[in-house]
């Protein structure tokens, strides 16, 4: 019982919810098969530590009685072949429990990049990323080690201390009583070392998140960049080595308490051996025990103190590997803001048309999309919310242009976010082909809409795998007939390495007019019905923007289009022209109808038009 009170949680440490323990074994059903093998052989293998000492005895009765030489030899091979199948007992227990240890981290590395994959892009512009990638690296392999190492050390020394008691109990009750009365003093450190050890963990665990955080951002090409020329090497290294110094310091106190505490339970256990002797010794001149007795009660108490140490530290490991999964569980706790619906339709076949119908929206709070350990703050910010679009009303019939010209954050983009369902509208209907965008799956959604931004994002990975990446099943035709449409497919014939030329991480080897037409290649792949084109011209020069501008009239071809544009001269052959301000549609028609209108459209385009004629 006084076990017992030292292994339940006194005060629960900071951010460790109660239900965790049964989240644990839950996440854990997949593996039971494992783990009850695991567990039988644990108990085989405390089973036979208990019955060395016993033997060791017998042998030390039979040379004091004078037995038969062939007794000692044959309890001496008994001795030794237990210790030869303890071994093989360890090695194959150790197999199981990799077995399930490694099994645990797929599981879990999985259930969380599945899930974070299925979270809203609201989520990623707000979340740093190297504390999240430090939550599937760093804190996976900390509950891992809950199943590899904590669970076998548990179920052998509770096992052991079991038999260990029941077998002295039955030698000599009264030497059993006198080893047990140290015991107590196991108890004063146990209740306080797994909280103090547990919040230890929960900072540095905080700490190598922010140093993650750090490395991902400062060693990225553009961040290595903005470092050169903008940032202070010298504050950057005191800042990264300030986190890194707390990490040491609380790897030296961490391991000096447990030290002390192992030292002090060591010592413990060495005066409870003395006491052992002392009894045990004057029992046996007194005729009261056997010798033999009396060597088994010693090595029988290494049976039961160890046990004791072990599972007194065993709180410490348990907080430990708490604290760990308590991390992972809190992402996977956030619940994705889009939802596919439970009987998702398709787009149907054919052209595609897309209608706005009364559509109000505000981007999501905080709250909603994110956690304050990911953003490494204390508290959320509260802002957010706001409804920002205001009954936007449209339709492109399939194989329109509609373009959305504006002043910057009039909401352009947050209008092209919708189609292909980054966001959820809050009233209102986003239709294609006149099926509400919520009704349809993921991946008719995907299939149906693609999308070219302006920062042409690409992977650290080859021309292939980035042109191929929406299928991977193109071949190796529709690969350079996608580059020769993109006005690409001279510069990779040109390359050492062709399509397997890797491009760096974002594509920082190609020029911007390159990356962009990449996109393009990636989209003419994909082969979208409708496309949305967000700013994809914007920070091009004139060269590099008549050759996107000429990749760009190949992906239209035939597709519904929504062309996002601040040159009003690429947008002036859409079907129809939007302008959007504060959220709002404020006009509405083509060039030459806005301008005869003479509104909000004929004062951009002249404002845009005469400083180009200035700048001329």
């Amino acid at each position: 019982m006084l076990m017992h009170g030292a292994m339940r949680a006194a005060d629960t440490p900071k951010g460790l919810h109660k239900g965790t323990i049964r989240r644990v074994f839950s996440f854990a059903r997949p593996h039971r098969g494992k783990l009850i093998v695991f567990l039988l052989l644990t108990m085989v293998s405390a089973v036979l530590a208990v019955s060395t000492p016993l033997l060791a005895g017998r042998v030390v009765d039979a040379i004091v009685g004078g037995h038969a030489v062939s007794v000692v030899v044959w309890l001496a091979v008994v001795i030794a072949a237990i210790a030869v199948l303890d071994a093989g007992l360890g090695l194959v227990e150790r197999w199981q429990s990799s077995r399930i240890g490694e099994g645990l981290i797929y599981d879990l590395r999985r259930a969380v990049f599945e899930h974070v994959q299925r979270m809203p892009v609201a989520f990623f512009t707000r979340t740093r990323t190297g504390a999240l990638v430090s939550r599937l690296n760093n804190d996976v392999m900390g509950a891992q080690r809950a199943f590899t190492s904590t669970l076998a050390g548990l179920v052998t020394n509770v096992i052991q201390l079991v038999l260990s008691v029941g077998v002295m109990l039955t030698l000599s009750w009264q030497v059993t009583v006198l080893a047990l009365v140290l015991l107590p003093v196991f108890v004063l450190p146990v209740r306080r070392m797994g909280k103090r050890m547990a919040d230890l963990q929960h900072e540095s665990a905080r700490l190598n998140a922010s140093m993650t955080t750090q490395m991902a951002e400062r060693f990225s090409a553009p961040g290595a960049t903005l470092v050169k020329l903008f940032g202070h090497p010298r504050a950057e290294a005191d800042e990264f080595g300030g986190r890194a110094a707390r990490v040491r310091d609380i790897g030296v106190r961490t391991a000096m308490l447990t030290r002390w505490f192992m030292t002090s339970l060591t010592l413990v256990s060495a005066l409870a051996q003395a006491l052992v002797y002392g009894l045990g010794g004057y029992l046996a001149i007194t005729g009261q025990l056997e010798a033999g007795t009396v060597v088994a009660l010693a090595l029988l108490l290494t049976r039961l103190y160890s046990p004791l140490t072990a599972l007194a530290n065993a709180r410490v490991d348990v907080m430990t590997a708490l604290v760990s999964f308590e991390r992972v569980f809190e992402v996977l706790d956030l619940p994705p803001m889009i939802q596919e619906a439970p009987r998702p339709r398709t787009v149907p076949d054919g052209g595609v048309s897309v209608s706005f119908a009364g559509v109000r929206f505000g981007y999501p709070a905080p709250d909603k999309v994110s956690l304050a350990s990911l953003e490494e703050v204390a508290v959320l910010d509260q802002r957010g919310g706001d409804e920002v679009l205001h009954d936007v009303s449209f339709r492109a019939e399939a194989g329109q242009m509609i373009a959305l010209v504006g002043s910057s954050g009039a909401g352009k983009s947050t209008i092209a976010s919708l189609v292909p369902r980054l966001y959820d509208v809050e009233s209102g209907m986003v239709e294609l082909s006149d099926v509400d965008v919520r009704e349809l799956s993921f991946d008719s959604l995907r299939d149906t809409v693609g999308v070219v931004t302006q920062d042409g994002h690409l992977f650290h990975d080859t021309i292939r795998a980035n042109v191929a990446y929406p299928r991977p099943e193109a071949t190796e035709d529709e690969l350079w007939a996608a580059l020769e449409q993109a006005r690409l497919a001279d510069l990779v014939r040109s390359l050492p390495d062709g399509l397997e030329t890797v491009v760096g991480e974002r594509g920082y080897r190609l020029s911007g007019g390159e990356r962009q037409r990449l996109t393009i290649a990636r989209l003419l792949i994909a082969q979208p019905r409708v496309v949305i084109l967000d700013e994809a011209t914007a920070h091009l020069d004139s060269e590099s923007e008549v050759a996107v501008s000429e990749a760009l009239t190949s992906a239209l071809a035939g597709r519904t289009a929504i062309v996002i544009a601040h040159r009003l001269s690429t947008v002036r052959a859409a079907d129809q022209i939007l302008v959007v301000e504060g959220g709002k549609i404020v006009e509405r028609g083509d060039h030459d109808e806005l301008l005869e209108a003479n509104g909000r459209y004929a004062d951009l385009y002249r404002t845009q038009f005469s400083t180009q004629a200035a700048a001329a």
